[in-house]
């Protein structure tokens, strides 16, 4: 995405904290995790505690005033290094307010980023519109066969659009279309993100490693004094399909970390929510898209607290619905028109099939065959009244080369493999 903040202006709303005042969260929960990572880990030197909680400047003063309160006291010391090289322990004071930070929170980690300036970051990062030019987008389908200038349906969407629903009959590469515009967008300018965020006094986890990859060695200079607490991450691609519930959509307390994990649409800001098999979920198709309803029309999300209070979030993910079935059988005109792109991925006419047949042949290693080849088209295809489909190559291919390896001969097309390969690739019909 273009980025019309100055770097400057980032910076500054990055920049690590000097003192208590500057984290932007209760000074007593960073006081709980120091309490807790004393706990679980027992003897704890000042290094540790700054790899995990990511705040140096701040842990050093706190510290001294626990061991002022008798809630720890230093075990090892070594004049010549300072209290950088201290190890710390709980004494019986500091072990009993251990076991009330326990009772609030299991929660251990980098110190959780007030969610004003998580708002303010995301908003940062993401004004205006994201810039993919007719090379790049395709680039990036370079790898598939599809009909000419379809780059052009799709690279506009990319570019302006907040949502883009793909549609048409299955195994003709809507999904892969969807993961090679995440990919995309993954290697556009990165993005800063925090481990955790504080809302209403409650911590709420962010980072996802599923969905979470560092963009090394892309940190910028101006960015070398950046809070510890963020990150630069590739822009984040999040997939779901038919296995989404409506909870994943919300915020969800664990009951024994006793900490929230942020829903998909907050671990995909900044970059690409893709929904694929849409209308197969165990949520109606209603329900579901009644949820994006707000966030697509206003940019902004409505996430509420187990406490009744209601925190709201920038909706800046690039959502991508894909579907095969009906779309009207799915939604109304209401829906689709606050979809600002729908773009249509349709079988491939004979041409195409061919191309596409030809080129996973070279993929695959297997010698292609004429005669094979019209042999397919006849007995499987035309005499069956069958569709094309873009991904059945792929796997009709796959079934030849197979038979092949078992047979211990070179891979190659032949009318009675392609036979052999199709009975036990599509299904009969009664």
């Amino acid at each position: 995405m273009k980025n019309l903040v100055s770097d400057d202006a980032l910076a500054t709303l990055l920049c690590q904290p000097q003192n208590a005042q500057e984290i932007g969260v209760p000074q007593s929960l960073v006081i709980d995790i120091l309490l807790r990572l004393l706990y679980n880990e027992g003897n704890v030197n000042f290094g540790r505690m700054s790899q995990v909680m990511r705040l140096p400047m701040i842990v050093e003063p706190l510290l001294e005033w626990m061991r002022q309160e008798r809630m720890l006291e230093v075990i090892q010391s070594s004049a010549a290094l300072g209290p950088f090289n201290y190890i710390y322990k709980l004494t019986d004071i500091g072990l009993a307010r251990a076991h009330e930070a326990l009772e609030r929170s299991q929660y251990v980690g980098p110190v959780p980023v007030s969610v004003d300036q998580y708002c303010r970051a995301i908003e940062m990062q993401t004004i205006g519109p994201r810039k993919v030019d007719a090379r790049e987008m395709q680039e990036a389908l370079s790898d598939m066969i599809l009909p000419a200038n379809f780059h052009r349906s799709v690279g506009p969407a990319v570019n302006s659009a907040a949502s883009l629903f793909l549609y048409g009959p299955s195994g003709n590469g809507k999904t892969t279309i969807a993961q090679r515009i995440a990919r995309l967008i993954a290697g556009m300018e990165p993005i800063w993100l925090p481990y955790a965020i504080s809302a209403g006094g409650q911590i709420i986890q962010i980072h996802d490693r599923l969905f979470h990859t560092y963009a090394e060695g892309k940190q910028k200079k101006t960015m070398d004094r950046v809070d510890g607490r963020w990150a630069l991450f590739q822009r984040p691609s999040v997939i779901v399909g038919g296995e989404l519930k409506m909870d994943a959509l919300d915020l969800r307390f664990d009951p024994v970390a006793k900490i929230y994990e942020a829903p998909l649409q907050l671990k995909a800001n900044g970059g690409m929510f893709i929904i694929d098999d849409f209308g197969r979920q165990q949520i109606t198709p209603g329900d579901l898209l009644n949820r994006w309803i707000v966030p697509l029309e206003n940019g902004v999300d409505y996430l509420r607290l187990g406490t009744g209070q209601t925190i709201v979030v920038p909706f800046r993910a690039f959502i991508v619905f894909s579907t095969n079935l009906n779309p009207y059988d799915l939604a109304d005109d209401a829906f689709y028109r606050r979809i600002q792109m729908k773009v249509g991925v349709f079988s491939p006419d004979e041409t195409l099939f061919r191309q596409i047949f030809l080129k996973t042949c070279g993929m695959m290693d297997v010698a292609f065959d004429e005669v094979s080849y019209t042999h397919l088209l006849e007995k499987w295809y035309k005499q069956q009244g069958r569709q094309f489909q873009a991904v059945h190559p792929r796997d009709i291919v796959k079934n030849v080369q197979s038979l092949c390896m078992y047979e211990g001969t070179v891979p190659a097309m032949t009318p009675d493999r392609v036979d052999e390969a199709c009975a036990s690739y599509f299904v009969k019909e009664n």
